[in-house]
């Protein structure tokens, strides 16, 4: 490639060289004869104007000795024309420089001249080809009386331009010389900046590369200098979401604000970086390029961090499963030692009294919250809550019916606000969640309160951020997505997620849902019964 390009410069130099040594030479050829002809013409006219001359074609004959002759001889060795001819309106010379042809008449039309006109021009005569200027011949009344005519030698004019072309080559050379080094130094840097690749294999790099970014399973985002993006493969715009439209312009363009946008534009730096872009979990990568931009590697991480959270979900249940298993064994020792005391009525009681319980406090769940799932889901925490120590309950102003349009989603908004609260609260004394659901109309609105330390107020946006928490990352993965999770959820549904302090100390987290639940069905009415009696009777129910 070096030499490609090393080769089509130095032609490219030496082609623009002979085109302006052209371009120069050829105006130069017709100034060298404009020049000759004034030349000749000045020297024609101040001839003309010697009276001697006029008086003597008028008074004398022509002869080679005449008065004539010897002052226009005189004029030409002066002024070193090639020749000066007098000659009257006959047309016949008093003066040549060869003295023959005086008497004779000229071989050119003078006509012009002797109609009182100035003529300049190249002609051909007896002398061979000259750059001639004629003007007429007045007497002393300003009549035309004859004309003069002055030749400039067209060898003197052509070998003057013949010694200009050594000159003008050799400042040609010199700028072909400079345009030559130029052409190599620009040839190294292209050398240099294309690693000494030929073109076939710069090609085929740009081929591989297509295949490449167009054919792997991660997102590549490629930003210039300026932080633009100039590059985005096929899985970048399925991830985030996002098209051709993109390409030229800055990630807060793009995307809008928020931490993948701080991620791709380098104002949050660090390997393997959490983010959360529309329901997709990302890990991102940004590593800078030489020629100051920079690009951005980004992969899926959404099953991964689904199949953790049932990871956790999966311990969660294995926490209380071992917990249950554990007082029942407590229970069943206590039982089999009354047994063995022969204290019967005291191990009717204890079981009645276990047993009340447990019916208890599931019936006090489902009693407030009809949806199986999540009354399941609190059932369980509450069961894993008692093993660590932690007092888990149901706010007396929980109400939520079985209407809910997404159950799953608010599973995962209760799962992952109460798993953040039994973690804050592990370890204290009168450790205590309580978790409430309202219904209001289609909204539901959701409370975790915990009596644990709290979030500072400088802290409680921040804990929304992706990626940003204060535990000690889990062993599949890191930490950071749960409370991101909740928020994106929440205004993914036009709801909002915040915190805030608990009355008595520890933190409140308050999520709000509108058109979380669907409209309720009108119940039918009861055959017999009047209309207005069974609208009374919804009227109640509600």
């Amino acid at each position: 490639m070096f030499s490609q390009v090393l080769l089509m410069q130095v032609a490219i130099a030496a082609g623009v060289a002979v085109l302006a040594t052209g371009l120069f030479l050829a105006p130069l050829s017709k100034q060298l004869d404009q020049e000759a002809m004034r030349r000749a013409l000045a020297i024609a006219e101040t001839t003309a104007q010697d009276p001697q001359i006029a008086e003597g074609v008028l008074t004398t004959p022509p002869a080679r000795n005449g008065p004539v002759q010897r002052e226009a001889e005189r004029i030409r060795r002066a002024t070193h024309a090639e020749y000066i001819v007098v000659l009257n309106r006959d047309w016949v010379r008093w003066s040549h420089p060869t003295p023959s042809e005086i008497g004779r008449r000229v071989s050119t039309d003078p006509s012009d001249a002797l109609a009182g006109k100035e003529v300049m021009e190249i002609d051909q005569g007896t002398l061979g080809r000259s750059a001639r200027g004629k003007v007429p011949l007045y007497d002393a009344d300003h009549r035309v009386v004859g004309a003069v005519s002055v030749g400039i030698a067209y060898d003197s004019v052509r070998a003057r331009l013949i010694s200009a072309i050594p000159g003008l080559f050799a400042y040609a050379g010199g700028a072909l010389a400079v345009g030559a080094l130029a052409a190599w130094l620009i040839s190294r840097r292209v050398q240099r900046q294309t690693r000494d690749l030929a073109f076939s294999d710069i090609s085929a790099l740009l081929a591989e590369r297509e295949a490449m970014l167009h054919g792997i399973r991660e997102g590549v985002v490629a930003l210039d200098r300026g932080g633009r993006i100039r590059l985005l493969n096929d899985e970048a715009r399925r991830l985030l979401g996002i098209g051709d439209e993109a390409v030229g312009r800055t990630p807060d363009a793009a995307l809008g604000a928020g931490r993948t946008t701080d991620v791709l534009a380098g104002r949050v730096t660090g390997t393997d970086l959490l983010t959360v872009r529309g329901q997709r979990v990302l890990v991102a990568n940004r590593m800078p390029t030489g020629d100051g931009g920079a690009v951005a590697t980004l992969r899926d991480r959404t099953e991964l961090e689904q199949l953790g959270r049932e990871l956790d979900s999966t311990r969660g249940l294995i926490d209380a499963l071992r917990a249950q298993d554990h007082e029942h064994a407590n229970r069943m020792h206590t039982l089999l030692g009354l047994l063995e005391l022969e204290m019967y009525d005291d191990a009717v009681e204890f079981v009645g009294e276990v047993v009340g319980d447990h019916r208890a406090t599931a019936e006090q769940v489902t009693e407030k919250i009809q949806d199986p799932l999540l009354a399941a889901l609190l059932v369980g925490k509450a069961t894993v809550a008692a093993e660590r120590g932690v007092a888990l309950g149901v706010s007396q102003r929980t109400r939520l019916p079985d209407r809910l349009v997404d159950p799953r989603g608010l599973v995962t908004v209760v799962g992952n606000l109460v798993d953040n609260a039994l973690d804050a609260v592990a370890g204290t004394p009168h450790a205590r969640v309580e978790v409430e659901l309202r219904a209001e109309s289609r909204t539901v609105v959701l409370r975790v309160r915990d009596t644990g330390p709290g979030i500072p107020e400088e802290q409680r946006e921040l804990i929304f951020t992706d990626g940003w928490s204060t535990k000690k990352p889990p062993a599949h993965g890191k930490r950071g997505i749960g409370l991101s999770l909740v928020r994106r959820l929440a205004e993914r549904q036009g709801g909002s997620a915040a915190v805030g302090a608990a009355a008595g100390g520890g933190a409140e987290f308050t999520v709000i849902l509108p058109e979380a639940l669907t409209e309720p069905e009108p119940e039918p009415a009861v055959p017999g019964e009047p209309l207005e009696t069974a609208a009374v009777a919804e009227e109640e129910a509600r």
